[in-house]
């Protein structure tokens, strides 16, 4: 059988809400084949959501699978999954990893070297100065950036990443059909065009609560390092922090969120203050080596 047919089988088991998708993942890769997978699991009858933009839905899921996986690519939306060699290689080290990945732009394993920049939605003037600086400090080495899409600092980031002529990836929490918030789809679609938007969810996915956790689940799995600018203890960049940490990748915290409690546990934590992309790169050179050479290895 073929890649297609490796793809249907392992989004039509995703469909079933039955499973967890960490289950299906775990058992995939140990059987090395999602077919092998379905065939010893039975057909499965629940389509879910997956396939509800296909044409034509069929008696046989495999088909219908098939299909959707056609009509995402006849509009630019590419599917690979963990079984294939170019799924991002980093992000098979992380619990979280997703079973496939949805991206429209194209997939770079230098991308493993990248350093996510994340912060706060409604972000400072100084806040997004400082993403500016440490993004466009980045890019002119080399390093792409990575970040969520999102207005404030995410926003900072992807943006003086494109003005300095670097590579750019937005790892967004809804489906490629959508963009959260609106107003930065002309940005999502740019990025997609000339870089790489990925999202771990069916193409129609709206945004949810848990979306976003998840996310930046994967945007730290994706990333070699984080860097938060701005943040408060509630908010989804501190949750990334914490998630790389647990990944056992470097954070970096601008030095100044050290006001902030939670800022200063996450130093005693591991966390390692920066002010400079300079200093991001002087803590992060002897790691990156080591991960540019296992990508190319």
């Amino acid at each position: 059988m073929g890649r297609l047919d490796e793809s249907a089988a392992l989004l039509t088991l995703l469909s079933d809400r039955t499973f967890s998708w960490g289950s299906v993942a775990d058992e995939v890769e140990d059987a090395g084949s999602a077919l092998a997978v379905f065939e010893r699991w039975g057909k499965v009858p629940a389509q879910g959501d997956l396939f509800a933009s296909a044409t034509t839905m069929t008696a046989d899921p495999l088909a219908s699978a098939r299909q959707a996986i056609c009509e995402w690519e006849s509009e630019g939306i590419e599917l690979v999954t963990l079984l294939e060699p170019n799924y991002p290689q980093q992000l098979l080290t992380v619990h979280q990893r997703p079973p496939f990945l949805l991206y429209r732009g194209r997939l770079d394993q230098h991308d493993a070297t990248g350093v996510a920049i994340v912060g706060t939605r409604k972000a400072t003037e100084q806040g997004m100065a400082r993403a500016r600086t440490l993004a466009a400090g980045l890019s002119r080495q080399g390093v792409t950036v990575v970040s969520g899409l999102a207005t404030g600092i995410d926003t900072a980031a992807h943006t003086a990443a494109l003005e300095s002529g670097g590579r750019t990836v937005a790892v967004i929490g809804t489906g490629l059909r959508n963009s959260y918030p609106a107003v930065n789809r002309a940005l999502q679609d740019r990025i997609g065009r000339e870089h790489l938007v990925i999202s771990q969810f069916w193409p129609d996915a709206p945004p949810t609560k848990t979306s976003f956790p998840m996310r930046n689940a994967v945007m730290s799995g994706y990333s070699a390092a984080t860097v938060v600018i701005e943040a408060a203890w509630k908010s989804g960049a501190r949750m990334q922090a914490r998630l790389a940490l647990e990944h056992g990748r470097p954070v970096f915290l601008h030095d100044s969120l050290m006001e902030h409690d939670w800022a200063r546990d996450y130093v005693a934590r591991g966390a390692v203050v920066v002010r400079t992309a300079d200093d991001v790169l002087n803590q992060l050179a002897a790691r990156l080596a080591i991960v540019d050479e296992l990508v190319w290895s």
